[in-house]
């Protein structure tokens, strides 16, 4: 008679073990996050635990001579209901300890647009912790989406670049040759929305030169409250577009 415990259980969990190869730094910024530390060894080798919500995060030894500052060294993958409220408090806390968001560099976090599906936390080890809505959609055209076309095929691009690989400069690029190759026959909000994604990325990018040229061809537009309304939801921070907006028509 075969029981349960003679066959494979298809009930298996996995703990991700991630290499940390700045074990105090590491369990600073965890902490400073609002983390637990449940579980800390540094010899014989390391082996730490910080535990929020319900998830855990596991760290143990790194190779030898393994840079952090690469972003080479590991992560995993979050899934949760909504990540906005994830988001949230991770820059909550970061603000209250260290009294701004860490948005370069290692340790930082990764912008978050509103009703995007994922971002991302890279620890001071290099890691890379990715939090993702469940319901993300799985059909993602790198490239923009086959269903549409010019500029907005550009933008769409850009979107995927800069929100699930997370590679700005490639987002930049992007819009940046989309506007020399697609404006001109883009319908107006179109523009603006390119414009107002390259204003952004040139800040996080720290390539500020060409905002002011963004900027005036963002004010010469005349748009609609619905259409800056769409504009504004395609940047994390809508904030740095107000200098720019064309004074609205009485």
């Amino acid at each position: 008679m075969t029981t349960n415990e003679d066959r494979v259980q298809p009930n298996e969990t996995t703990v991700p073990l991630l290499p940390c190869p700045a074990p105090e730094e590491t369990l600073a910024f965890w902490r400073a996050l609002g983390f637990e530390v449940t579980y800390e060894q540094m010899r014989p080798y390391v082996y730490l635990v910080v535990q929020w919500s319900g998830f855990a995060l596991h760290y143990g030894p790194a190779p030898k001579g393994l840079d952090p500052a690469k972003e080479q060294t590991g992560g995993c993958l979050v899934m949760v209901d909504a990540v906005a409220p994830y988001h949230a408090a991770f820059v909550d806390a970061m603000r209250g300890a260290y009294g701004k968001v860490l948005a370069k560099g290692v340790p930082r976090i990764t912008r978050y647009r509103a009703g995007a599906s994922r971002f991302s936390v890279v620890d001071p080890s290099g890691n890379t912790v990715v939090f993702i809505q469940r319901d993300e959609p799985q059909d993602m055209e790198y490239g923009g989406s086959s269903e549409l076309e010019g500029l907005a095929r550009v933008l769409d691009n850009a979107r995927i670049l800069r929100e699930f690989k997370m590679d700005d400069r490639a987002a930049y690029r992007a819009l940046d040759s989309g506007m020399r190759r697609r404006a001109e026959h883009a319908p107006t909000v179109e523009q603006a929305t390119a414009l107002a994604g390259l204003i952004e990325l040139s800040v996080a990018l720290g390539k500020t030169d060409r905002v002011p040229e963004w900027g005036a061809q963002l004010r010469a537009l005349t748009l609609t409250e619905p259409e800056r309304a769409q504009v504004r939801s395609f940047v994390a921070d809508p904030a740095l577009l107000e200098p720019w907006w064309r004074p609205q028509e009485a």
